[in-house]
């Protein structure tokens, strides 16, 4: 790691382009790591006014494959929610057996509206994990179809933490830079949109990547 680090100039702010660039030679676990954005924002937490939060669609994906839950009420719904790829679809019944079980098998959660009121009876499970359906995230909705396609291909949610940052996986180490750069540029022009308009002073305070286990780089937009 000191060996890494000795690689970055602290002091300095790289532009995107450098700071990928160098990240990526950062990178030398065994296994593929994941290159991550860690955006502090100068908001106030504490304010509900004040949250950052929103989706965006990275050009490249993430380099993770996710599992997809849809929740839906009729068959039409579930035919639609198959061929647009979910790996787990079900109504009451799968519900039902997340709340006995307790287990949960899927990364991300779609539910057509009429299936929500339905959904309460798992939100003490699927809550704490950011699991549960929700319209602001876009994962409530009757175009099913094109929520779940989307999120296969790489649309990811954010929004920021108790401490006011954000913190977003944009790829993989193996990506091309230009790839990365590409994921990097749509991310941070997401944030740039949440902007909340009661935000007054720097938004945007500073912005790191880094790998899995690697160091922190400063970087420009």
């Amino acid at each position: 790691f000191k060996e890494l680090s000795a690689m970055i100039d602290p002091k300095k702010i790289y532009s995107a382009a450098d700071a990928i660039a160098l990240v990526q030679k950062t990178a030398t676990t065994k296994f593929d790591s994941s290159i991550e954005v860690h955006v502090s924002l100068g908001i106030d937490p504490k304010k509900g006014e004040q949250q950052v939060r929103g989706t965006v669609a990275l050009p490249h994906g993430t380099g993770k494959t996710k599992r997809i839950a849809a929740f839906v009420a009729d068959a039409e719904k579930e035919k639609e929610a198959k061929d647009a790829g979910a790996d787990l679809i079900g109504g009451e019944e799968l519900i039902k057996q997340i709340v006995t079980s307790g287990k949960i098998d899927f990364d991300i959660a779609v539910a057509t509206p009429d299936m929500m009121p339905k959904m309460a009876k798992a939100a003490k499970i699927l809550g704490p994990k950011g699991l549960m359906p929700s319209p602001k995230n876009e994962t409530v909705t009757t175009n099913l179809k094109k929520a779940i396609e989307e999120l296969k291909k790489g649309r990811v949610a954010f929004k920021n933490d108790d401490t006011a940052n954000i913190h977003q996986i944009i790829g993989k180490a193996s990506f091309s830079t230009e790839k990365l750069l590409e994921n990097f540029t749509s991310f941070m022009e997401a944030i740039r949109r949440a902007k909340p308009a009661t935000s007054k002073g720097v938004y945007m305070a500073s912005i790191t990547l880094s790998s899995t286990m690697g160091p922190g780089i400063k970087t420009s937009m």
